[in-house]
């Protein structure tokens, strides 16, 4: 009888050490947990849910160091933007926005890096071989192109200007040409009612912080058909 219950006494004293160890384990655990999704949201607008610079940076190089010559750098400005912000007010400048970031990210696909540089200014970098570039980049302009609406039910008309650049166009994989030849690309098609896919010539752009020397902004484009 003794040596059972020093048996039982022994086993739960184990139990107890277990369960004290498990208990800092197990707080540790939730932080890591919370700490890693505070860092996740970090890197995403919390507008759009798309990736903010930083990290859409890093994504896209990523991309491009896996996909090489297939892939494609697609750059995407809001057209008339200041206007809805002007005459619909900033929380309908924001759905807007907020539809323009669940576009792209269906459109571009898990494989895709998708973010927002800033203002009405997305960048997506993903994968897209040259015989489907024609079409995938025409969907994409339908789809910037469809009306938002809002949650009063109003209906807001949007349109967009895209421009797109391939290493194997540009003869680089460099991202930050990619996206200064995609940008003047953008530039040079705003006339147009399609994504404007950029030439050699615009690999040799002047350019200011990757970007396209004398940019003024967001380029008009007419609507889709």
């Amino acid at each position: 009888m003794g040596s059972v219950l020093h048996t039982q006494a022994r086993f739960g004293q184990r139990a107890l050490l277990l369960t004290a160890a498990a208990v800092p384990l197990t707080g540790w655990t939730v932080h890591a947990i919370a700490l890693h999704r505070r860092l996740a949201a970090a890197k995403k607008d919390p507008l759009t849910g798309l990736l903010r610079r930083d990290a859409y940076t890093a994504r896209a190089r990523q991309v491009l160091a896996r996909h090489g010559d297939d892939v494609c750098v697609v750059l995407v400005d809001a057209d008339h933007f200041k206007d809805v912000n002007d005459t619909l007010g900033h929380p309908a400048g924001d759905a807007v926005l907020a539809a323009y970031g669940t576009r792209l990210t269906a459109w571009a696909g898990r494989n895709a890096s998708v973010g927002r540089l800033g203002g009405d200014e997305f960048a997506v970098v993903l994968p897209m071989s040259r015989d489907c570039r024609e079409v995938r980049l025409a969907t994409l302009v339908r789809m910037l192109h469809t009306s938002v609406v809002l949650d009063d039910g109003r209906t807001v008309d949007v349109a967009a200007s895209v421009g797109a650049a391939t290493p194997d166009v540009i003869g680089s994989r460099d991202l930050s040409a990619l996206q200064r030849a995609a940008d003047a690309a953008l530039y040079d098609g705003k006339h147009f009612s399609r994504a404007h896919l950029a030439t050699r010539k615009h690999a040799t752009v002047p350019s200011i912080n990757g970007r396209r020397a004398g940019r003024p902004g967001t380029a008009v484009w007419g609507r889709a058909a």
